[in-house]
């Protein structure tokens, strides 16, 4: 799924000379915030789901590779702010704990009103949720890599001062998205109906908080061949509900994606969380309320309209779908996988 601006985020207010540096400039820019960095080449590369980073990748004359990364929006930069804390706080002991590489910050050099941040570039190929294939490989790799995140200890979370959410917490801000949604007066009353029931069902809450990297997508992951070499993205790292950290694997379009990468993940983790999948289908549902509200804020009724179109689709194909359901006794809920599919569809 790609990432928008939802609301609660930082403004995406464009600074000035966004994307108006060659790569060139970039790879000057890093030498200047490394120290000893003698720059070989240097090539632009994407950074971000929809231009939120002016990026290049760095060659060092020692062999040695560099990302630098200058955010074009306060939004942008807000999250690379927060990326930051949480790579501070991912000390040597604690990437000791994790079957992966986890980038390091380099150094930083202020450009305009924001600064270029160098980090070590991890190895690595990007992963597209569509080339995700079931059974043991990457699949697998993934839910183990999942594993080994919630298996850190949460303290060192709570000694950096990032969020420390309880499962009660995390139940009420899913509360205040419905009804700040439902204040819209534009979501269907079968969806709030069926919310509403799963927010209240105990069961489903029932859950011990482990440490998150809260802002996981295929983007995050970096892979070679069918392991998980490299995770992305740590500005969400917090203690919260695991099923945060599981929900995009549902939307994969190969039936059995999400189901292996799951396994592998309670296998290695022990967990008898039962409820994992339900509120991942919760949390992507969810989405689109918060769709919803970031067209209201920015007043966009391009946003609005597409984001009511997907609500009551979802209506319809829920009041008809008697298959799934958050729990026993609610309505049935449309697969997690059909509303990544609308989505991204609608995002693209």
């Amino acid at each position: 799924m790609k990432r928008v601006a939802f609301e609660g985020d930082a403004t995406a207010t464009t600074y000035p000379d966004a994307m108006a540096r060659s790569h060139l400039t970039l790879a000057a820019l890093a030498s200047s915030a490394v120290a000893g960095l003698d720059v070989a080449g240097a090539v632009p590369i994407g950074s971000g789901t929809h231009g939120d980073f002016d990026a290049a990748l760095v060659a060092g004359a020692d062999g040695a590779h560099w990302i630098i990364r200058i955010p074009t929006s306060e939004r942008a930069e807000a999250e690379q702010s927060a990326d930051l804390v949480a790579l501070r706080a991912l000390s040597t002991g604690i990437r000791a704990r994790l079957p992966f590489a986890v980038s390091t910050f380099a150094g930083q050099v202020p450009v305009g009103p924001t600064r270029g941040v160098v980090y070590a570039f991890v190895h690595g190929s990007r992963v597209s949720l569509g080339d995700i294939m079931p059974g043991e490989g990457l699949a697998s790799s993934i839910g183990r890599a999942i594993a080994a995140i919630h298996a850190l200890p949460t303290s060192f979370v709570v000694d950096a001062g990032l969020p420390v959410l309880s499962a009660t917490e995390l139940r009420r801000a899913c509360h205040v998205i419905m009804d700040r949604a439902s204040a819209t007066g534009l979501v269907p009353a079968v969806l709030l109906g069926r919310w509403e029931a799963a927010t209240e069902d105990s069961a489903l809450w029932q859950f011990a908080p482990t440490v998150v990297n809260g802002s996981l997508s295929a983007d995050s992951i970096l892979r070679e061949d069918d392991e998980v070499s490299g995770i992305l993205g740590w500005q969400g790292l917090s203690v919260g509900d695991p099923a945060r950290d599981l929900f995009w694997l549902l939307g994969a379009p190969r039936d059995g994606v999400a189901a292996s990468a799951i396994d592998a993940y309670q296998l290695a983790r022990g967990s008898t969380d039962r409820q994992l999948s339900r509120r991942a289908t919760l949390y992507a549902e969810l989405e689109l309320a918060k769709w919803l509200l970031h067209g209201t804020q920015e007043r966009s009724t391009e946003v609005v309209d597409d984001a009511v179109a997907m609500l009551q689709g979802l209506a319809d194909t829920v009041s008809n779908d008697l298959d799934n359901s958050l729990h026993h006794n609610t309505m049935p809920v449309l697969g997690v996988d059909e509303v990544e599919a609308m989505l991204d569809q609608r995002r693209a």
